[in-house]
């Protein structure tokens, strides 16, 4: 009797399984929106239901339901924000028949201005960043607003908010967002406990709003941007944690870019984190900066947010324009470099331009997947002309796009298909000669460091190692 039950428990949950696979198998192809991504999800999800349908439903899904009426319903509460915010910017803006290809293109994805009359300064590595944060905060007189995937429960972590304790003290306005995922350890923190304890308003920024968004992981808040006093803004590829200042002996040396804007485009800035904490807190925060100075002179600054509730891949798109633009020059730095086929036949075309097409990649990727998706877009890319580079010294995470002598974009999106249609990211693009200099140099160090990779490189791996990039290049949607 016993085995009889047992054995109609078995059969009940591996029809309920398949049909539930089946069903997934279904939303996957109606909804996933490469064909690369539909396939490789229909095969794991009927071959492997017990296991493939919750990852799918926690992770697989590409469309932010929740959101997406969130965003209008956000676009709506802020628009007499957003007027103001343009209000204040309109003084140092530039006009549209001024600005580069590139600017002009992506303006309308933007939705706020090129701005001119901004001091921008790269910050090279956690010292500099850490530094320059603490500065920022010491230094506010009004508000301070953060927003960060990851905040650590350490040493670093607790630096921040004592610094942020002492400025709540004193009256100032601090808000802090931290993603729910990404700073799982210090949601669960004494840290977070007494920074909240002593006037510090800090929220998760979450994703599982709605019955359909329960199990949901997807969708991340990816950005790392602090906005000081409406004068003064910080964003790039540093999170708040030992291992970004190179102090975590389980990764080694960490090589990462962030930027220190002073000027008229902060403002877009703190109009982003205002969106953002609309949604992570459900109120409206009242921005209270003051009109940037009208100076004409300074570097020319486009703020660039992307996020998936957008009819329109915002960051692929950035990417794709940036790659079309180039004429000599296309350097791109990126952890995690997993392409789709468009990104892949525009940098062939770049090299076929006469541009100098290069990309560089950690020696050392966060993972075996992402490791084997990286040498099998290697493989793709080396026959056309792109010239590979993998940094050894340490991991490396920056962000940063050079594109000919006068055009930059560094900022928190990688060159995957989780910023480009999954996560919430911010860029900066910058249009100025002196400061492409700056990160050319900065760049040509780097290559220094790294290992340019050969035909030879692929040719002589273990016979696993086709198999195994193929396997990754088919689950490569959703890494």
């Amino acid at each position: 009797m016993e085995f009889s039950i047992l054995a109609q428990v078995l059969a009940l949950t591996v029809t309920v399984f398949t049909l539930l696979g089946v069903v997934s198998a279904i939303e996957a192809v109606m909804k996933t929106r490469t064909a690369q991504g539909a396939v490789a999800w229909v095969i794991v999800l009927l071959t492997f239901p017990y296991i493939a349908v919750p990852v799918y439903w926690i992770f697989g899904r590409t469309k932010f339901d929740g959101y997406v009426e969130q965003r209008k319903a956000v676009e709506e509460a802020l628009k007499t924000t957003q007027q103001a915010t343009s209000d204040a910017i309109w003084p140092n803006s530039v006009d549209t028949d001024d600005l580069c290809n590139t600017f002009r293109t992506l303006l309308p994805l933007a939705r706020t201005a090129v701005t001119v009359g901004n001091d921008v300064r790269l910050l090279v590595n956690g010292e500099a960043t850490h530094t320059a944060l603490l500065n920022a905060i010491h230094g506010a007189q009004q508000h301070i607003y953060l927003v960060y995937y990851i905040i650590r429960d350490d040493h670093i972590g607790a630096e921040l908010m004592n610094a942020l304790i002492v400025k709540a003290q004193q009256g100032l306005s601090v808000h802090v967002i931290y993603d729910e995922i990404g700073s799982r350890t210090f949601a669960r923190s004494s840290l977070l406990s007494r920074a909240l304890s002593h006037g510090v308003n800090i929220v998760p920024f979450n994703t599982t709003r709605g019955r359909r968004n329960r199990f949901q992981l997807n969708f991340r808040n990816h950005r790392k941007l602090a906005c000081i006093d409406s004068r003064l803004a910080l964003l790039g590829g540093h999170n708040v944690g030992r291992e970004y200042l190179g102090q975590d002996p389980k990764i080694g040396p960490w090589r990462d870019t962030h930027l220190q804007i002073q000027g008229p485009a902060v403002l877009a800035m703190e109009l982003t984190f205002a969106a953002d904490w609309r949604w992570a807190k459900g109120e409206q925060l009242q921005l209270s900066f003051t009109k940037p100075s009208e100076s004409r002179h300074g570097k020319q600054v486009l703020i660039f947010p992307s996020d998936p509730s957008s009819e329109f891949e915002e960051a692929g798109l950035m990417y794709h324009q940036l790659i079309s633009e180039a004429k000599q020059r296309l350097w791109i730095t990126s952890p995690y470099f997993i392409p789709d086929h468009s990104i892949i036949s525009a940098l062939q075309l770049a090299v076929l331009r006469g541009v100098d097409v290069r990309v560089m990649i950690p020696d050392n990727p966060d993972g075996p997947m992402v490791a084997m998706a990286n040498w099998s877009y290697t493989k793709e890319l080396l026959p056309a002309g792109v010239k590979v580079f993998r940094y050894g010294p340490g991991f490396m995470h920056q962000k940063v796009t050079l594109v000919d002598n006068d055009l930059c974009a560094i900022g928190t999106a990688n060159f995957d298909n989780r910023s480009f249609k999954l996560a919430f990211e911010i860029t900066a693009l910058i249009n100025d000669e002196e400061f492409a200099l700056e990160v050319q140099k900065m760049l040509q160090a780097d290559f220094a460091s790294a290992s340019e990779v050969s035909a030879q490189h692929l040719s002589h791996r273990p016979f696993w190692f086709r198999p195994a990039m193929a396997l990754a290049r088919l689950f490569s949607p959703v890494l």
